[in-house]
């Protein structure tokens, strides 16, 4: 494995930026705060361009983030409980350890935003397409995070963009590998891809467009890649049946079910009305 070891790409040393006392800054927290800055900027700028006023995305933020994050930690506390079930707490509070999942946190975001919607007579399905964009890139920019916990990533592999984990932090049925294929890595590129092109049908199909497609679009194309990537991952997961990974159902249900939901709104005459509410 001496190959290997010299051209793949190494693991970090710690997921701790800083220590002060009982104070630690780990990088899983810092991507996440960096992802929900960039999401609520682009949000702004989405909402200012469809005729809202763009400081709705910051408000929004204290119905959303809580319950998103909520949302997350229950999704994968339920779905992967056996790693708490001998000693369930305080692990099933420690997320500076990782441990966040997405389906939940979109879940949880869209309960907030739609709270936040009644509250300030805002059209839920406008904001959710303004939003849209702006959270696949808090996903490419967040799953950087699991770069610095060497987590998520999917089988020994020796290309060259190949990672390098450390011992303590492999399967044990890969003990004697050393670099595994950097699967956060290809989810926050294909997230990069979706952003860029939500970015752009949104603007090129305006006129075509329904209220809402933007966000069936980013759920779906999210669940494409998604399906793809968990086909590699080797980390404990969410299982159904012999060994089957949850998330792949999950991930395949939704790519497929709201592809259709689009393709079926778009098969009969459009009723849009474009004015903001």
């Amino acid at each position: 494995m001496l190959h290997t070891a010299l051209i793949s790409l190494p693991s970090p040393p710690s997921p701790v930026i800083f220590e002060a006392g009982p104070f630690a800054l780990r990088y899983y927290g810092l991507f996440i705060a960096l992802g929900i800055l960039a999401a609520t900027w682009v949000g702004s700028r989405e909402l200012s361009r469809r005729g809202y006023d763009g400081t709705l995305a910051l408000d929004s933020l204290f119905f959303i983030v809580p319950l998103g994050f909520v949302g997350a930690r229950l999704y994968h506390v339920i779905t992967d409980y056996e790693l708490y079930a001998s000693d369930p707490f305080p692990g099933v509070f420690e997320v500076w350890n990782g441990g966040l999942g997405i389906y939940g946190a979109v879940a949880g975001g869209a309960l907030g935003a739609a709270l936040f919607c009644w509250w300030r007579r805002v059209g839920f399905l406008d904001f959710a397409d303004a939003a849209a964009p702006g959270l696949i890139l808090a996903q490419a920019i967040g799953r950087w995070g699991n770069y610095f916990n060497q987590e998520l990533f999917g089988r020994p592999s020796d290309l060259p963009w190949a990672i390098r984990i450390d011992p303590e932090n492999r399967p044990p049925e890969y003990a004697d590998a050393t670099s595994f294929h950097p699967t956060f890595l290809y989810e926050s590129l294909w997230n990069l891809l979706v952003f860029a092109a939500l970015m752009w049908i949104s603007r090129r199909f305006e006129r075509r467009l329904r209220p809402g497609d933007v966000f069936i679009l980013y759920v779906s194309l999210y669940s494409l890649g998604r399906f793809f990537v968990e086909t590699l991952r080797v980390d404990p997961a969410f299982i159904i049946g012999e060994g089957f990974r949850g998330n792949l159902f999950v991930s395949s249900v939704l790519a497929i079910g709201f592809a259709l939901l689009f393709f079926l709104r778009h098969s009969r005459p459009s009723r849009k009305n474009n004015t903001p509410s």
